[in-house]
């Protein structure tokens, strides 16, 4: 057995390649029909003008959707490990609502174009990297409070060291973006696609870039470090009939209450 076939382990790893190719897709999408220039162009600048905008949309929208599987499995394994630590219980129940609100965000930032609805696709990337970095912490300090009885503290200091890398690039793209969008260079900035390096500004957009880049970089690095502890889980449907038949006569409602009874005394 291969081991991304162990438990659950390819769904952070479909969540980690199928995020990357869609960012690497539309990018080379962009600059073979020189609508971004080649060196470091904003992500969502990749993903404005068709057709590597409808590539951009659909694949992202399939990562929000493995995003959430993947932090669901993430929430069932922590509480199923942790069923009488109050305190973990509570962060767990946090950590998914905060990773549901980042895959939301992921969905507006697929769907809502920087370049045509601008100040929502904002609200989306906050949603996806702001709430997104809270989701990270949380998942650290659940990591925490969980070594080193159920994992190495190696674990720890790994997703620790990428929340600070999450962190620093955040903190860097904010105050590029600032500066670059205050109306010093110029206004209307949000709609340009092309840069000259001599343009005033150039140096303030590219660390905006490569911030916004390692960004992106350092979320999906963290899955990377769910591979592990997903080889030890495995997820199952348990199917229940209510009745022999789909119609609803009395010996359907009978059948129903024999096999709530069964269920119930199991």
């Amino acid at each position: 057995m291969w081991w991304f076939q162990q438990g659950l382990s390819f769904l952070p790893v479909a969540l980690v390649v199928w995020s990357a190719a869609s960012f690497v897709f539309s990018y080379i999408t962009a600059i073979v029909l020189h609508h971004v220039d080649p060196l470091v162009p904003y992500i969502s600048d990749t993903g404005t003008i068709p057709p590597e905008r409808c590539l951009f949309g659909i694949m992202l929208n399939i990562s929000a959707f493995l995003g959430m599987a993947t932090m669901y499995v993430r929430y069932k394994q922590v509480y199923a490990l942790n069923p009488e630590k109050s305190k973990i219980i509570k962060l767990n129940k946090i950590g998914l609502i905060l990773g549901l609100m980042s895959c939301f965000g992921l969905c507006i930032i697929a769907n809502f174009q920087k370049c045509i609805l601008y100040y929502i696709h904002v609200v989306g990337a906050c949603l996806t990297f702001g709430i997104g970095a809270i989701y990270m912490l949380v998942q650290t300090v659940l990591s925490y409070l969980m070594q080193p009885e159920l994992h190495s503290k190696d674990i720890f200091w790994i997703r620790l060291t990428m929340l600070l890398w999450c962190c620093s690039s955040i903190v860097s793209m904010f105050v590029s973006s600032v500066v670059l969008y205050s109306g010093l260079y110029g206004m209307n900035l949000v709609q340009k696609l092309h840069w000259d390096p001599q343009e005033k500004g150039y140096t303030a957009h590219m660390i905006s870039t490569v911030s916004e880049w390692s960004l992106a970089f350092s979320f999906l690095s963290f899955f990377l470090t769910y591979i592990r502890d997903f080889q030890k889980i495995s997820l199952r449907a348990v199917v229940s009939l209510h009745g022999q038949t789909l119609y609803n006569t009395a010996q359907s409602f009978v059948t129903d209450e024999q096999t709530l009874l069964i269920a119930g005394s199991i």
